[in-house]
């Protein structure tokens, strides 16, 4: 089974997301991404899923015309993981 982040971990985790905000439910952390039009972001989504597959952790997501938001939970573990953390990590590097 996953375990969730401990709060100390959750902090450390946090401290390197900065543009990632702690979520209540689902118990996660969750970012908006605001893009130039519509293609720029389903582009990036497209990109993100097949990040997504490989790790075999899928977010859970929305998107209207430039903006995807993303919200990353464990629902295995009832809570943010470290599957999480590194999916996020992974989504942030997409756009260096």
């Amino acid at each position: 089974m996953i375990a969730t982040l401990t709060q100390e971990q959750r902090a450390a985790a946090l401290a390197e997301l900065p543009e990632w905000t702690v979520v209540a439910e689902p118990d996660g952390i969750s970012r908006r991404f605001v893009f130039s039009d519509f293609v720029a972001a389903f582009g990036f989504m497209t990109r993100v899923a097949i990040l997504a597959e490989k790790a075999d952790h899928h977010p859970e997501w929305s998107n209207v015309y430039n903006r995807v938001d993303i919200v990353l939970t464990t629902h295995d573990a009832g809570g943010l993981s470290q599957r999480d953390v590194d999916l996020a990590h992974a989504i942030n590097s997409l756009l260096e």
